[in-house]
């Protein structure tokens, strides 16, 4: 297979993102590559970032930033099937556990939209707090929680009214990204704002009552995974490096984990044995972690070129990784 070569002029989005947690996007391309004979490789829109998979694995959703739509991939051909368009800067996406509706986060737009994905077609705009980023529902598909970066703050929804539950939740400096325990009763929510004291806060989802962790995180976390049996959280910061969270102790355990520049993206295998994270690397992208050792060695892909999100398939045999530099999604076994 030739490698994938995918870098491209710089032109740089999300200046508000950039702005608020400091991190380094990558270059972004003219258009949608015309790579979509490649295997594996899926031509979307401008700066996709986002993305996620249904959960009887049909179908990927990816949300394009500076195109400002979201894209519906059929997975057993790769190819783009549906476009939605009506939204103004889409960062985030998540897929309810029944498969029926997809939330996205429109942070040019302060709010989140839902769509039917039976029909792809957008049932309601829920207005949240400022410049939301990360999304993220509840095990029971009841709640859906939002980090909303420049209110410090997370906002719930209610799945049955589409409406917004409660106040704000405070929490740390620059919220960008979130994810739930299996059991659903805590939610680890990193905080990007530099020199955070508090890089980590954990939502207890019965109460909302917030735990700030004071820990030694490096600078700029930007993505959380929590292992399969909840016994530890994996952290990304923007010195290319992956903490893992003790989620019982609320400590560290051992040194940061060493992976490519700017890991801007993480997920667990089902299994629990593997994590995978997305880098903004050109040469080496994807990193893997042993989660028996912590090592993290490079998994050897056709890529150059940095990647922004990652999802894994719910059969663990594939994953997907944005390539907002190109307008593309890659597809690779794992």
């Amino acid at each position: 297979m030739r490698t994938l070569d995918f870098r491209r002029p710089v032109r740089f989005g999300l200046a508000v993102l950039l702005a608020l947690a400091g991190v380094l996007v990558s270059p972004v391309a003219a258009g949608p590559v015309g790579a979509a004979t490649e295997p594996g490789v899926t031509s979307v829109d401008r700066r996709p970032l986002g993305i996620a998979v249904t959960p009887d694995g049909s179908h990927a959703y990816v949300a394009n930033s500076d195109w400002s739509t979201v894209s519906v991939i059929d997975t057993s051909t790769d190819k783009v099937i549906h476009k939605v368009r009506g939204l103004s800067d889409p960062a985030a996406v998540a897929v309810t556990p029944d498969g029926r509706r997809l939330y996205v986060t429109d942070s040019g737009a302060d709010s989140v939209v839902v769509i039917d994905t039976a029909t792809n077609v957008i049932l309601s705009r829920v207005y949240v707090g400022q410049v939301p980023m990360g999304v993220a529902i509840t095990p029971d598909g009841r709640r859906v929680y939002v980090t909303n970066a420049a209110s410090d703050s997370v906002s719930v929804i209610d799945t049955d009214t589409d409406k917004v539950a409660g106040d704000p939740i405070r929490v740390g400096s620059t919220p960008i990204d979130l994810a739930f325990t299996p059991d659903g009763r805590r939610a680890y929510v990193v905080n990007s704002g530099y020199g955070s004291p508090t890089p980590v806060s954990v939502i207890d989802t019965a109460t909302n009552k917030v735990t700030p962790l004071h820990v030694p995180i490096g600078n700029f976390p930007y993505a959380v995974a929590v292992t399969p049996d909840g016994r530890r959280a994996y952290v990304t910061d923007q010195n290319g490096t992956v903490s893992v969270l003790d989620t019982k102790t609320g400590k560290l355990l051992g040194a940061p984990i060493l992976v490519g520049w700017k890991p801007a993206d993480v997920a667990v295998t089902a299994d629990g044995r593997r994590v995978y994270v997305a880098t903004g690397q050109d040469e080496t992208p994807v990193y893997v972690i042993d989660t028996s050792t912590d090592k993290a060695t490079t998994v050897p892909l056709p890529l150059h070129s940095p990647t922004a999100r990652i999802t894994l398939t719910p059969d663990g045999h594939q994953a997907y990784v944005t390539l907002p530099c190109c307008g593309a999604v890659y597809r690779f076994a794992i």
